[in-house]
C-alpha cells in the first residue's frame, strides 16, 4: 500500500513536497526531486517536532538517543495535521507490520481545491455545490409547502387584483376623461366614472385583505419551520461526539441553531414565497404587456442582461464577504458566552475593563466587516436601481412618439406606464436576491456541516454490552487530541473486576485523558480498550456510559434544584433513592440547612453553593446512577479535611464490588488504591502498591516527598 501526504519546506525554501512509504522504506520528494529514502528496518518510531510556524519529521532508531534521529523533512504548520497522520499510520506498521490507509478525517485543508477550511468547520465554502445545498433546503422545508403555497396563492390573488387597477386607469382615461361636448353622454359617463372608480377600490380592499390572509399563513409556516430547524440542529449538537464539538467554540455552535437557522427561515418562507409569487407575476405581467405593445416590452427588458452579468461576477466577492461576517459573528459571541460563564473570574481580578475591551474589539470588528459589507452593497445598489430605470425612460420617449403619431393611445401608454411598476418591482427585488443567497447558502453550509456529521450512534455498530465480570484491558493504546502531539503512548493495563486503580503522575501526563478514553469521551487513535474481550468501541455509546458514574474535577451543576441535580443521573429516580445517594456522599446533612433543602434553587453551575457542596452533590449524583465502573477526577479536591475524611468513608463503602478508577493529586487519598498506575510522559512508568512504589524510590516516591515537603512548609 502506496500512502501519500504532502510537506512544503525543504532547505529553508517553500517547495512542493510529497512523503510517501512504499516496500518498507520512506521516500520524499520535493518539486519532483527525490530527496530521502530509507528503509524502516531497525526503525523505533517517526517523531514529528513542531515548534513556531514550522516543524520537523525525524526517523528514531532502535538504541540511540533523540538527539541521533534521523530527519526526512520539514514543513509549515499548515501540513502538520497530514504529517501527523503519516507518522501515526507508520508507527503502526513499524510496531505491528500492518499498513493502514492515513486518516484524513483530522485534515484541515480542502481535497478540491487546497484552501484552508474555516476555522470551526470541515467542509469548503467554495466547492459545495449551490444547487445541491438549496434542494436539501428545500427537502427540510418540504413538510411546510403546503402552507407555503396558501401563503403563495393569496399574495398573487391580491398582486393581480392590484393590477387590475392600470387596466381600469387606462379603460377611464381613454374612454370617459374627456370633455362633454365630445361624449355627448354627461350623466352615463358620470356612472360610468363612478363605477370604475369604485372597482378599483374594491380591487384595492380585495389585495388587502388576501395579503393579511397571506401574511398570516406565511408566519405560521415560518414559524413551524424555524422552531422545527432549531431543534433538527440542536439535537444534532446533542449526538455529536465531545472530540467533534471541542473543535467548535461556543459560539460558533450558538449561531448555528440561532442565527443561521433563522436566516435560511427567513429566505425559504419570506424571499422564497415572494420570490415564486413574484415570477409569476412577471410573466403574466410580461404577457399583458406583449399584448399591448411588442416593441416597447422588449425596451422594458433592455436593462436586465446587463444586470444579471454584474452578478454573475461580483456572487463569488459576496460569498468570501459574507462567509468574514459570520466568522466574525461567531467570534465575537464565543468572547460573550466566556465572559458571562466566567463572571466570577472576571471579578475576582477586576478585569471588567479589560473584558469590555476585549468584546469592544470583536464587536467592532463585527460592526467594519457588516458597514463594509452594506457599504458596498450601498453604493452598488442605486447603480443598478438606475441601470434598471433606464428602461422606463426608454418606454416614456418611445411611447411618447408613438402617441404623437397615433400608433398608441393616452390611456394605453398609462396603463403601460403604470404597469411598469410591476415589472421593475420584482426586477428590483431580484436585483437584491444574491445578497440574500449569498448569506443563506453560507448558513446553510453550516448548519448541513452539522447536520452530516456523524453521530456517536453513526460510528460504530451498536453491539450488545455483557456484563462486566473479568476485567478492563488496554492493549497498545495510542491517543492525542492533536494527530502530531500524542498524549498517551502505547499503553499496556489490566483492571480486574472490583479493583480500584489509582493514576498518579505530574500535570499533562495524561491521566484525565486516560478517563475520557474509557468513558468514550474520544476514541484511541489505535490499540484497544476491550471489557473481558470485546472492544469498547463495538458497543454503543450511550448504553455502554450507563455502566460508568464519573466525578470531575471540574464540578456542573445545571440550573435547578439540588434534587434535579441529584436525580440527572437516574431519570425515574425515586425521592428516598435521590436521599440515601445524598447521605452516602455526606451532602444530605447540609441540604436539609439549605432554605428550601433539596428544592433549594441552586443557581447556574451552583454559584450560591460552596465547592465542598457542589463536589458533594456531584458524588452523590454518581452514587445514584450505581454504576459498574466509577470514575472518579480529583473528586475530593474540593473539600476540607474533616468533609474529606467522612467522604473517603462513603466512597469505601461505595468502591465494595466496584470498578474504580481514580485520580488525585492528593496522594494520601489513594493509599489504599489496590494498584497505583504512574503515568510520565504519556506512558506507563510505575505500577505497584503504595508500599511498593515508596520502596522502589521511583517517580511515585518522589512526588510523595515533594508533598511531604510542601505540608511542611505550609506548617
Amino acid at each position: 500500500m502506496k500512502e501519500k501526504v504532502g510537506f512544503d519546506l525543504y532547505g529553508g525554501e517553500l517547495c512542493r513536497g510529497e512523503l510517501y512509504t512504499e516496500n518498507n522504506s520512506i521516500y520524499a520528494f520535493a518539486d519532483g526531486r527525490q530527496v530521502f529514502c530509507r528503509s524502516l528496518d531497525g526503525a523505533d518510531e517517526l517523531i514529528q517536532r513542531t515548534d513556531i510556524g514550522c516543524g520537523s519529521l525525524e526517523m528514531h532508531f532502535e538504541g540511540t538517543d533523540d538527539s541521533e534521529c534521523v530527519k526526512i523533512c520539514c514543513f509549515t504548520m499548515s501540513c502538520a495535521e497530514e504529517i501527523g497522520e503519516f507518522c501515526k499510520t507508520v508507527n503502526h506498521y513499524i510496531r505491528t507490520g500492518e499498513m493502514h490507509a492515513v486518516s484524513r478525517k483530522n485534515f484541515r485543508v480542502c481535497p478540491t481545491c487546497g484552501r484552508h477550511y474555516t476555522k470551526g468547520m470541515d467542509v469548503c465554502l467554495f466547492c459545495t455545490k449551490k444547487t445541491y445545498i438549496i434542494k436539501r433546503a428545500a427537502q427540510l422545508a418540504k413538510p411546510y409547502l403546503p402552507t407555503m403555497f396558501l401563503s403563495t396563492l393569496f399574495i398573487l390573488l391580491s398582486n393581480l387584483a392590484n393590477a387590475a387597477i392600470p387596466v381600469l386607469n387606462g379603460k377611464l382615461l381613454d374612454g370617459w376623461l374627456k370633455p362633454v361636448e365630445e361624449t355627448g353622454l354627461r350623466d352615463t359617463a358620470i356612472r360610468s366614472i363612478i363605477m370604475l372608480t369604485l372597482t378599483m377600490l374594491a380591487c384595492q380592499i380585495a389585495g388587502q385583505i388576501m395579503s393579511v390572509f397571506s401574511q398570516r399563513a406565511a408566519i405560521k409556516a415560518g414559524t413551524a419551520f424555524s422552531h422545527s430547524m432549531r431543534i433538527t440542529v440542536y439535537d444534532k449538537i446533542q449526538r455529536l461526539s465531545l472530540e467533534s464539538m471541542s473543535r467548535r467554540t461556543a459560539g460558533n455552535l450558538m449561531n448555528r441553531v440561532t442565527k443561521d437557522t433563522e436566516k435560511v427561515k427567513n429566505f425559504i418562507t419570506d424571499r422564497g414565497v415572494y420570490a415564486f409569487q413574484q415570477v409569476i407575476m412577471l410573466a403574466v405581467i410580461t404577457v399583458i404587456l406583449c399584448m399591448t405593445n411588442v416593441r416597447l416590452t422588449l425596451l422594458v427588458f433592455v436593462p436586465v442582461p446587463f444586470v444579471f452579468l454584474f452578478f454573475f461576477f461580483f456572487r463569488r466577492n459576496m460569498r468570501i464577504r459574507y462567509d468574514r461576517q459570520w466568522r466574525c459573528d461567531s467570534r465575537s459571541n464565543s468572547i460573550l458566552h466566556d465572559i458571562v460563564k466566567g463572571i466570577r473570574v472576571v471579578k475576582a481580578f477586576g478585569n471588567e475593563k479589560r473584558e469590555i475591551d476585549k468584546y469592544s474589539r470583536a464587536s467592532l470588528k463585527l460592526a467594519e466587516v457588516a458597514a463594509s459589507n452594506e457599504h458596498l452593497w450601498a453604493l452598488t445598489f442605486p447603480y443598478i436601481g438606475f441601470l434598471m430605470g433606464t428602461g422606463e425612460f426608454l418606454v416614456l420617449f418611445f411611447g411618447g412618439r408613438m402617441v404623437l403619431k397615433g400608433e398608441m393611445t393616452v390611456g394605453q401608454l398609462l396603463q403601460f406606464s403604470l404597469f411598469l411598476q410591476y415589472i421593475y418591482g420584482p426586477l428590483n427585488w431580484f436585483s437584491s436576491l444574491p445578497r440574500w443567497f449569498s448569506e443563506a447558502v453560507t448558513s446553510l453550509i453550516k448548519i448541513f456541516e452539522i447536520l452530516d456529521e456523524s453521530t456517536e450512534e453513526q460510528q460504530e455498530s451498536t453491539g450488545k454490552i455483557p456484563e462486566f465480570k473479568e476485567k478492563l484491558t488496554f492493549s497498545g493504546v495510542r491517543f492525542g487530541y492533536k494527530s502530531y502531539e500524542p498524549v498517551l503512548k502505547d499503553i499496556d493495563l489490566t483492571v480486574r473486576k472490583g479493583e480500584m486503580i489509582g493514576l498518579v503522575g505530574h500535570s499533562g501526563a495524561g491521566k484525565s485523558t486516560l478517563i475520557n478514553l474509557v468513558m468514550r469521551l474520544y476514541d484511541i487513535d489505535s490499540g484497544s480498550i476491550s471489557i473481558d474481550g470485546q472492544d469498547i468501541r463495538s458497543f454503543s455509546p450511550y448504553e455502554y456510559r450507563k455502566k460508568i458514574g464519573a466525578v470531575f474535577q471540574e464540578t456542573f451543576l445545571f440550573a435547578g434544584t439540588v434534587y434535579d441535580n441529584i436525580a440527572y443521573a437516574l431519570p425515574g429516580a425515586t425521592r428516598k433513592q435521590v436521599i440515601d445517594a445524598a447521605r452516602t456522599a455526606n451532602a444530605h446533612e447540609f441540604i436539609i440547612k439549605l432554605p428550601d433543602g433539596y428544592n433549594t434553587v441552586v443557581g447556574e453551575n451552583g454559584h450560591n453553593l460552596s465547592g465542598g457542596e457542589k463536589q458533594r452533590i456531584a458524588i452523590a449524583r454518581a452514587i445514584l446512577r450505581d454504576p459498574e465502573i466509577l470514575i472518579l477526577d480529583e473528586a475530593t479536591s474540593a473539600l476540607d479535611t474533616e468533609t474529606e475524611s467522612k467522604i473517603q468513608q462513603a466512597l469505601a463503602r461505595l468502591f465494595e464490588g466496584r470498578t474504580t478508577i481514580a485520580i488525585a493529586h492528593r496522594l494520601s487519598t489513594l493509599r489504599n488504591a489496590d494498584r497505583l498506575v504512574v503515568l510520565d510522559n504519556g506512558k506507563i512508568a510505575e505500577v505497584g502498591s503504595h508500599r511498593e512504589l515508596l520502596l522502589k524510590d521511583g517517580i511515585y516516591a518522589g512526588l510523595v516527598m515533594a508533598q511531604r515537603q510542601t505540608a511542611r512548609l505550609k506548617k
